[in-house]
């Protein structure tokens, strides 16, 4: 069986979708509610820069159907250091902000690093031994984007294997592109997409990264995406699968997750 492929965008709120994605008429309060029912998951950006209260995440929950999936952005005050190690206490506070208020709505939690942030082993090992299984009671799942050539190594991927942490697949045009699957499930940003494409992508690629979720979903690799570790074939198993459109413009990013999630077909759907 394969598991459910979640597809969606950055954020809810941006004024160059009304008219677009968004009627005219449409109140801004209720910009959640329609988008949730149009894509299946939402990346939020802005627990990257600061933290929420336990109201605003119960909020989002509460507007949203059930099978929809919120991922969160981890904190900058967490990735943006010179070393992870000490990050223990800022991962805590993160994750103690309220996020479980989104009770199954909640998916995991990305942590993004700068493209200046080489990889370091013993150092990045030590940031993986941080990341919490839990918060009151509820399971975290984690994943990590990385954005330095130096990550391309089986010594990194192998490390994430030990942690059971996938990597981001970022479809990016100067970032590495890291496809190996590494974790029980498989995160994916895809981020050349154009305005000028009222899709964001043409029919072709739409129909190309529809084949991958689906392979990644089936518990395979995707045979056209090239893996650092060509060494190590993962175990086939279904695994769920969370991807996003995240491109320059945006405008267009919408479009775009409607037109993979109506590929995917009725399984794939969001819910009413």
């Amino acid at each position: 069986m394969s598991a459910r492929i979640h597809v969606g965008m950055g954020g809810w709120v941006f004024e160059p979708w009304r008219g677009v994605f968004y009627p005219d008429d449409l109140k801004q309060k209720d910009e959640l509610r329609y988008a949730s029912r149009h894509v299946t998951a939402i990346e939020i950006n802005s627990t990257y820069y600061s933290t929420q209260k336990p109201e605003t995440f119960r909020r989002w929950a509460s507007e949203t159907p059930e099978g929809f999936v919120f991922t969160l952005k981890g904190s900058r005050f967490v990735t943006n250091r010179r070393e992870l190690a000490t990050a223990g206490q800022s991962i805590a506070r993160y994750v103690e902000q309220g996020i479980s208020e989104l009770g199954d709505r909640l998916g995991p939690i990305f942590w993004q690093f700068a493209n200046t942030k080489k990889f370091d082993e013993a150092d990045f090992g030590a940031f993986l031994e941080l990341l919490p299984a839990k918060v009151d009671g509820r399971q975290l799942r984690h994943a990590v984007e990385v954005r330095h050539d130096s990550f391309c190594t089986p010594a990194f991927i192998a490390l994430l294997r030990r942690f059971n942490t996938p990597v981001v697949f970022a479809d990016h045009s100067a970032y590495p592109a890291i496809p190996d699957v590494t974790g029980d499930f498989v995160y994916a940003r895809l981020q050349t997409g154009s305005d000028a494409v009222e899709t964001c992508y043409g029919p072709e690629d739409l129909d190309a990264w529809t084949r991958r979720l689906k392979t990644w979903a089936d518990g395979g690799a995707p045979a056209d995406l090239e893996p650092v570790d060509k060494g190590h074939t993962p175990e086939k198993l279904p695994r769920e699968v969370f991807a996003f459109i995240i491109h320059e413009g945006k405008v267009r990013a919408p479009a775009g997750a409607e037109a993979i999630i109506r590929r995917l077909g009725p399984d794939h759907a969001p819910r009413a």
